[in-house]
């Protein structure tokens, strides 16, 4: 198991963190299996998405605030309710294909470190299982 420093810039962002991802498969020693990326807070997120365009990065995050905006008289009183429900939408864990010791993803897909109560230094944990 790795786990990486991650420091985000802002209050939303998705951050690029596949070589993190693959730095962890390919020092495990292990040829094929299965990464888990897992992410311990509770207003951050992990997911997977298209890393050709940056504007899919900014519409994702333009719809959640859209959607689920910063002030709208929730009731938890730290002001980071909708930093909550957002990272429960997108999810705390992923889990990543590899196969010589390589990611398996498509063409246009990169795992992002979801922020959405930064800026923060934040952690992600990767887990490598090795296939049976």
């Amino acid at each position: 198991m790795m786990t990486f420093n991650v420091e985000t810039k802002t209050r939303e962002e998705l951050v690029d963190v596949t070589s993190l991802v693959q730095k962890a498969v390919s020092e495990s020693g292990v040829d094929s299996g299965i990464a888990i990326c897992f992410v311990p807070h509770t207003t951050a997120a992990v997911t997977i998405n298209e890393n050709a365009d940056p504007d899919v990065r900014r519409d994702i995050i333009y719809k959640l605030r859209k959607e689920i905006p910063q002030s709208e008289g929730y009731h938890h009183s730290e002001g980071n309710s909708d930093a909550h429900i957002k990272a429960s939408l997108m999810g705390f864990s992923e889990q990543i294909i590899f196969e010589g010791k390589r990611l398996v993803l498509g063409t246009w897909q990169a795992v992002y470190f979801c922020e959405f109560d930064g800026p923060r230094r934040r952690q992600l944990i990767v887990k490598v299982l090795p296939d049976a």
